[in-house]
């Protein structure tokens, strides 16, 4: 089913009535203006800004919003989805909007060849372009753009906030940043710390591997992005710097999206944020990029909305205290004594990666670890002697690639699965190898005490004509 808006809006009505929406939602007295001067709302966006207020607050998950790409005030209608977990709901699903996309993009096309709107929904969609030209119409076909509402989402991510916000406030507040930001999470990962994006980005704040490296230790034992405390630290930080080089938040917070770099190109260019938003167009700063800064305003100012919601429960941060590792450590070994399931452990430890849980490495020297704050742990903690640590880590077995192999061949050479070895050294989904590369061998569980560093050169010692899978 296809919900439709009842009211044919013209151009100068639907402008007023967005400017009175504006007045309702953002009260211009000056106790506001003082609060949010660091977080402007321009003109330009406010259509934007009232989009992600209905995405997150008023469409479920079940619904789909058919809208205007470019013009985020020209939606179309919302189509009602079947529950996603409901068995073909992906297939049903996409023929529901296929449909739907299709009987717009006909509106479209005959208003665009001059034809006369003649049905009450033709008559609709041609009021939201009663200020363009009929050029406009054939334009918009190729701009529909289906966004799948989040309420439902956005509100689990508020509850989840209860557990971090608290810490998040604390850490940027000693990083001197405003404490608005400490909201950013529920545009990036609905205070989710396993969240995963298809980039690659993972955590509460959705860092990717090559910018956590630069805030965080991120490796094959230790992930800090995981870590909703340490990843929080990287945020400030990350954000800190975009504001230093950028001059303002508008710029820093898009930025944390397109990246410095490229935000400093664009400001260079188009000096203000104003003119970004309209006129910079790369093949990078797409919608994502564009729409970003609208996404944190309305997230903003639909999870404070939420927050007063006397239904909403919010989840309460866990009592923890941290125990510093003098030496490297057995996973096993160590929640043995502490007296605390591996589940627990790890649900504290986030950062420890799988390697480090199934006992292939040690938790490493120096890492801060996380138990409940409790009288029994804390007993327990400070009993923890020298017989709890090893002078070093577990060495990986390292094999050095030659001409003619493949990640196939190199895993049946020592018994190893293609899976893991792809994993273990962060490779494509093919396992693209070049000779030279060196590859860590996953160390088994038996005997991984003894495991020592086993480097096999090629005797040949000849210089790869290219990079490549061979």
């Amino acid at each position: 089913m296809v919900h439709r808006p009842t009211q044919i809006i013209a151009f100068f009505p639907r402008l007023f009535t967005l400017f009175f929406c504006l007045s309702l939602l953002f009260p211009s007295t000056p106790a506001y203006a003082r609060k949010t001067s660091r977080f402007p709302l321009y003109t330009v966006i406010v259509p934007n800004v009232i989009f992600w207020e209905k995405v997150y607050g008023k469409y479920s998950s079940r619904q789909g919003i058919l809208h205007d790409k470019n013009d985020l005030s020209i939606i179309y209608g919302v189509v009602d989805l079947v529950d996603w977990n409901t068995p073909a709901a992906a297939r049903i699903n996409k023929n529901l909007i296929k449909i739907a996309r299709h009987r717009y993009k006909a509106i479209l096309t005959n208003l665009g060849n001059g034809k006369k709107p003649r049905s009450r929904e033709a008559r609709r969609i041609a009021a939201l372009f009663a200020h363009k030209k009929h050029g406009g119409y054939k334009k918009a076909r190729n701009n529909i753009r289906l966004q799948i509402g989040q309420k439902d989402s956005f509100r689990k991510g508020v509850v989840r906030s209860g557990a971090y916000m608290r810490t998040i406030k604390s850490i940027f507040h000693k990083y001197r940043l405003p404490l608005e930001l400490a909201y950013l999470p529920h545009v990036e990962s609905s205070f989710n710390p396993r969240a995963h994006s298809k980039a690659g980005a993972v955590g509460l704040w959705q860092f990717t591997r090559i910018t956590g490296r630069d805030f965080m230790t991120v490796n094959d034992v230790l992930d800090e992005r995981y870590d909703p405390v340490l990843s929080s630290r990287a945020a400030a930080k990350l954000l800190k710097k975009n504001y230093a080089q950028l001059g303002s938040w508008p710029l820093a917070l898009t930025a944390y999206n397109y990246g410095r770099p490229g935000m400093v190109r664009a400001l260079n260019q188009r000096k203000t944020y104003s003119n970004i938003f309209k006129n910079h167009r790369t093949g990078l700063f797409k919608f994502a990029a564009r729409n970003f800064y609208s996404e944190f305003l309305a997230a903003l100012r639909t999870a404070r909305k939420m927050e007063k919601d006397g239904s909403i429960i919010r989840d309460r941060p866990a009592a923890t205290f941290t125990v510093r590792m003098k030496g490297y450590a057995d996973f096993d070994q160590l929640r043995r004594f502490l007296r605390i399931s591996s589940t627990d452990l790890a649900r504290l430890n986030p950062a420890l990666l799988q390697p480090v849980r199934a006992g292939k490495k040690y938790i490493p020297k120096g890492y801060q670890l996380r138990l409940p704050a409790t009288p029994s742990f804390k007993r327990r903690a400070k009993k923890m002697g020298r017989r709890f640590y090893h002078a070093r880590q577990i060495r990986d077995r390292i094999y050095i690639v030659r001409r003619g192999d493949t990640i196939s061949s190199i895993g049946k050479k020592f018994g190893l699965s293609s899976r893991s070895l792809i994993r273990a050294n962060h490779l494509n989904r093919r396992g693209f190898i070049h000779v030279g590369q060196k590859i860590i061998l996953v160390p088994r569980m038996a005997g991984r005490h003894k495991n020592t560093i086993i480097i096999l050169q090629d005797r040949a010692k000849h210089k790869p004509r290219h990079k490549g899978h061979k």
